[in-house]
């Protein structure tokens, strides 16, 4: 599922309101409305920031960015030396760069695991050999794999915020903030890590604009910010977030294991109507606690379990 977050003013946001006025359903706690239209499910929150989640989320996002501040317009940031835009120069595949990754922002159920990889140049070959390409194109048992392997032969650094975690943090902050000091924070474990080793760059697969990726971290005491380059789908960029990926997914998948275990209920992955149904079901045995403890209950199939329980 995409996903998109933009920051909004007060005018902006009132005429969302009315925009999508018709199109309303119920709204999640600390949210100013949620609507869903266009396959894409939009919540705006009193911050004013809006988070667009579904097929069509970047096309919808694309409708306000244009409308606001002039560093959101068209969804497109200056390139720096600090924080680059989503080109990449020449032979950049080739380079020994970490790449970094997250995985499970999307899914109802389930951890947010942020992984980061530095592949050397010299560790291309083996990472094709172990079968490392964009973890979309892999089945769950290949992931699984892979991962295994690469934990044994990678350099990489972890964080994984579990959903009582992340339910204790997102009031506080947008998805797309929490995940920039996710990666920020990985970012740093790694590099200490492989310290004395520079890589040639840093890779992150964009969620958002490499700005508002800069504004998010601003206030955190160190910032990695010197050659990070950001593009969208940068599994098939370069080997290392492709790594990551892998690494992130197989924790993820780990993750919906474990707490499927605890509530003795087969928790899925994704958002769909399948994730309202074992919520409902959840929700009935445990109450809101069992939501909390295995599911990022902001999002609006919180409110849709809720429903589907009392049927």
């Amino acid at each position: 599922m995409s996903q998109m977050v933009i920051q909004i003013d007060k005018k902006i946001l009132s005429k969302m309101k009315s925009y999508y006025s018709s199109s309303m359903v119920s709204s999640i706690p600390y949210s100013v409305f949620t609507a869903k239209k266009n396959d894409t499910t939009i919540t705006a929150y009193k911050s004013g920031k809006v988070l667009f989640q579904g097929k069509n989320a970047e096309k919808e996002a694309s409708n306000w960015q244009s409308l606001d501040q002039p560093s959101l317009k068209k969804g497109v940031s200056k390139p720096s030396r600090t924080a680059s835009s989503s080109s990449l120069p020449d032979h950049f595949s080739e380079w020994s760069i970490i790449g970094s990754d997250e995985v499970g922002n999307g899914s109802y159920f389930g951890s947010l695991p942020v992984c980061a990889v530095y592949a050397p140049k010299e560790q291309h070959s083996l990472l094709k050999s172990l079968g490392v390409r964009d973890s979309k194109n892999l089945n769950d048992q290949q992931i699984i794999q892979i991962a295994k392997q690469l934990e044994t032969q990678v350099l990489y650094a972890l964080t994984v915020v579990t959903p009582q975690k992340y339910n204790e943090i997102q009031p506080t902050m947008s998805q797309g903030k929490m995940k920039a000091i996710l990666h920020n924070h990985t970012l740093l474990k790694l590099l200490k890590q492989i310290d004395p080793i520079h890589p040639e760059a840093i890779l992150i697969d964009q969620f958002e604009l490499p700005s508002t990726y800069k504004k998010h971290i601003e206030d955190e005491e160190k910032q990695i910010l010197e050659n990070v380059y950001f593009k969208t789908k940068a599994e098939s960029s370069h080997l290392a977030v492709a790594a990551a990926s892998i690494i992130a997914r197989y924790h993820f998948l780990k993750s919906l294991d474990e707490l499927s275990e605890e509530v003795g209920i087969r928790l899925p992955s994704g958002a769909g109507i399948q994730s309202d149904r074992v919520a409902a079901k959840i929700y009935n045995r445990y109450g809101m606690e069992g939501l909390e403890r295995t599911a990022k209950i902001h999002f609006a199939n919180t409110q849709k379990a809720i429903v589907l329980s009392k049927e």
